[in-house]
């Protein structure tokens, strides 16, 4: 991160695996940016100001001078593409790379952040009866396409750490429980240690502002 008046500035919480991809991308491409916090937990997100930067009400939002954009994919493109690294080296790569950012957007990302939620940040009174442990079974098929896929590679495509690895990887790193053990999927276990030996590495907590101890 960097406090520069020219740095990219991604408004973020640290709860936000969405938000955690494009800040961990960010960060190994070595992209001068800076976080902005937003206070996801007491409404910041409905807010008419919030809502005129990004109508769809959601973080991340990259801002680099005029330039606005959101959804983590998108991002994670721009990001690739700007630094010249973890784009896939050859088109065939990039095609791969692009099919797996749409795969975790549909299968991956989006229940586990839905089962994450209702698990630990919504009253268990409010929680839709049934939700969870359907979603918990759709995401067990999900784990296994993703373990399935790294057993016989490091990287999810080409020969090192891809904006595709980002995508996939930015909830599984989160503490609280969703019904994802490690120990359970191997391969996953083990890429995981190979992103979070790469230079630069942080855990969401230390990366972004935002911790769920902080309205504890």
């Amino acid at each position: 991160m960097d406090g520069s008046a020219d740095a990219a500035e991604l408004y973020c919480f640290g709860e936000s695996g969405n938000a955690y991809k494009c800040a961990l991308a960010l960060t190994l491409t070595g992209t001068v940016w800076r976080a902005r916090y937003v206070d996801f937990f007491n409404g910041e997100t409905r807010s008419a100001e919030f809502r005129a930067l990004n109508a769809m009400g959601e973080v991340p939002v990259l801002v680099e001078g005029d330039h606005v954009l959101t959804q983590s994919g998108g991002i994670l493109l721009h990001v690739a593409g700007q630094s010249g690294k973890m784009s896939g080296a050859t088109p065939q790569d990039r095609d791969e790379v692009l099919r797996w950012i749409l795969w975790d957007n549909h299968k991956l990302s989006s229940q586990i952040g839905t089962v994450r939620f209702l698990m630990n940040f919504l009253p268990a009174d409010k929680r839709p009866e049934g939700v969870i442990p359907f979603m918990q079974g759709r995401l067990k098929a999900a784990y296994g396409v993703l373990d399935t896929h790294l057993a016989q590679r490091d990287w999810m495509v080409g020969d090192g750490p891809t904006i595709a690895d980002m995508s996939c990887c930015g909830y599984l790193f989160y503490p609280e429980p969703f019904g994802f053990d490690r120990k359970e999927w191997p391969h996953i276990d083990a890429w995981l240690d190979r992103i979070a030996a790469l230079p630069g590495w942080k855990h969401p907590y230390e990366l972004m502002p935002g911790n769920p101890s902080d309205r504890a």
